[in-house]
């Protein structure tokens, strides 16, 4: 609908030509109101054919919006002919619109039908070239939508040839991106023969099959991925069949790539893929800690960020202690973990092994510092300690026992309301 309406302006009421005097009387009181200058309206010089299709597309418009969508499909049905318009100006505005607003009226319409989608999408495909990749790319996205997973890669093999001059060069990206979807089907693919060898007795002939999808998959996703980009999805399913494969040193390769590379952006989740796949070779604490510090200067609220102050407490040094009280502190200032009793408990860890340190008041007020005009309305009002006792008893009581050392000298209402109700 936004295509759309930026093709046509704000819409027009569509009058009967007869109606000249009613016209002539409106000119004379023309509003002063600002009005936004419709990008397709009627001239002097307007052919029959754009008029046609001009009020045709107005009458599309109106019964979208009020989703009338098999009032759309048969006007939509007549205005198609404007592919026939040869100006080369509009030609491309022309059949873009018409492949967007054909397949939101089909998604809209009950009784459409594969068939039907197939028929636009060929259609549109073979109307000109600035669009071809885009539209196949769609066309396999509702193939495989349908569970039609060979006509999908079909689709995409053809567009990964496809070649016109200059065009290939400009849409290189596009390109890379069928590429990369057209492995990902031969994931699903590998997968299906997978599920099908865990289930019946493996034969020589399944294994080649599975590992011919393994090697069109890991030969195309090799090359995507020297391309900067975010590409989780393809790494995932690149780094499962790497360790189906036992090819554990490749995969936590490409992952270290991934996460690393300074020439891709920065991404989170490529941080929290190489730590699962760390965390499910038992990797060394050490290794986990270094993927969690790179993810915590991303995402300081990131779930995994409790399991990072886990693993610095467990280390004992002075240092990690410290760490670990300013990455809770970190993920307490979010709203979201407030009532999150994991975190106050390890929270209650931290300091109650820095107590045991010469300079814990010097680490606690460090980091506090910054935080005490805000925290307590954050987590120690009266209305917190009500609530979590009435929620959460457990959490009640681990915060209460924080209160004063976090904010001391404050006369914290938490505190007067914990002395009123444990009365």
């Amino acid at each position: 609908m936004e295509t759309l309406d930026e093709y046509l302006g704000p819409p027009v009421v569509l009058e009967d030509e007869s109606d000249s005097s009613d016209c002539s009387s409106r000119k004379r009181h023309k509003s002063k109101l600002p009005l936004a200058k419709p990008l397709c309206v009627e001239t002097r010089v307007e052919s029959g054919f754009r008029k046609t299709c001009r009020i045709c597309l107005e009458h599309v418009r109106e019964a979208m919006l009020h989703h009338r969508w098999q009032e759309a499909a048969e006007y939509m049905a007549s205005y198609t002919q404007i592919l026939e318009d040869r100006n080369k100006i509009k030609a491309q505005p022309n059949k873009e619109l018409v492949w967007r607003i054909s397949t939101e009226i089909l998604h809209h319409l009950p009784n459409a039908t594969v068939k039907d989608y197939n028929i636009i999408y060929e259609r549109m495909k073979h109307s000109g070239v600035k669009h071809y990749l885009m539209i196949c790319l769609e066309h396999s996205f509702h193939l495989m939508l349908h569970g039609d997973i060979q006509t999908a890669k079909h689709q995409l093999s053809i567009a990964e040839s496809w070649r016109h001059g200059k065009e290939s060069v400009s849409q290189l990206p596009r390109i890379k991106l069928i590429q990369a979807y057209r492995s990902l089907l031969d994931y699903i693919m590998w997968c299906d023969k997978k599920s099908t060898l865990s289930k019946n007795n493996s034969f020589e002939s399944d294994n080649q099959g599975m590992h011919t999808f393994f090697r069109l998959a890991s030969t195309n996703l090799q090359d995507i991925l020297k391309n900067p980009g975010v590409w989780d999805p393809f790494i995932l399913c690149y780094v499962e069949m790497l360790e189906y494969y036992g090819d554990n040193e490749e995969a936590q390769k490409v992952l270290n790539d991934y996460a690393y590379d300074n020439n891709f952006p920065p991404n989170p989740n490529a941080h929290v893929y190489l730590y699962q796949f760390l965390k499910r070779h038992d990797a060394p604490d050490k290794k986990l800690m270094k993927v969690l510090k790179h993810l915590h200067l991303l995402v300081p609220s990131h779930e995994l960020m409790l399991a990072y102050s886990c693993l610095l407490l467990q280390s004992e040094k002075q240092s990690h202690t410290q760490k670990a009280l300013g990455v809770l502190l970190e993920m307490l200032d979010f709203q979201c973990w407030r009532s999150n009793l994991d975190v106050w408990k390890c929270l209650h860890a931290v300091i109650h092994q820095l107590l045991q340190q010469e300079e814990w008041v010097t680490s606690v007020q460090g980091q506090m510092a910054l935080r005490n005009d805000w925290w307590p309305a954050l987590h120690f009002t009266s209305f917190h300690a009500k609530k979590d006792l009435e929620e959460n008893s457990e959490l009640f009581k681990v915060k209460a026992s924080l209160a004063e050392i976090l904010c001391p000298g404050r006369p914290l209402r938490y505190t007067a309301e914990t002395q009123m109700l444990t009365s």
